[in-house]
């Protein structure tokens, strides 16, 4: 239980930056889009039941705050979680430059089905494509940049809380 509301402890700390950046990037018509960082350490690391469900309690956080159908965020996180958990015994977990791809190809997954499944909602959904490759050109170089930050802060947030690590083996 003490693993679960530490790791959503850091996920809800990185939904509040998330959004603080969203808010100030908004005169620039910019918004990033970071979900592949509220699934990766989780599903990569961490046993399955905690893991699953801090992402699935940081993935109701997103919807809430989110123009899309409650749940969707929830639905996407939990596939994008179970999919990892799944081919996590094929990746380099404690190296940072692996995790940082695996965390962008899952942004970049979630970020397309994202897309998909609200272009429909536009009044002209070939226009916004532009504005949608911008949007992601600028959350896949933010991912780039702090996702070994955030899960080194993720991995030490458990340490501090003394959770016993987790045998990777």
């Amino acid at each position: 239980m003490r693993r679960t509301l530490v790791l959503f402890a850091t996920l809800l700390l990185l939904w509040a930056l998330v959004s603080q950046l969203n808010d100030a990037l908004a005169p620039l018509r910019v918004h990033v889009f970071a979900g592949g960082l509220f699934v990766v350490f989780a599903a990569l690391t961490q046993p399955r039941r905690p893991g699953l469900a801090a992402t699935l309690l940081a993935g109701l956080v997103c919807d809430a705050h989110a123009p899309v159908m409650f749940g969707l965020h929830l639905l996407l996180f939990a596939a994008a979680h179970a999919l990892l958990f799944h081919v996590r015994e094929r990746v380099a977990r404690e190296d940072a430059i692996s995790i940082t791809v695996v965390a962008l190809l899952t942004n970049l997954a979630l970020f397309l089905l994202l897309s998909f499944t609200q272009i429909h909602t536009s009044p002209a959904p070939a226009s916004a494509w532009p504005r949608l490759i911008a949007d992601l050109a600028a959350s896949q170089l933010l991912l780039a940049l702090v996702t070994p930050w955030f899960a080194a802060l993720q991995a030490r947030a458990l340490g501090v809380a003394r959770v016993p690590r987790f045998d990777l083996a």
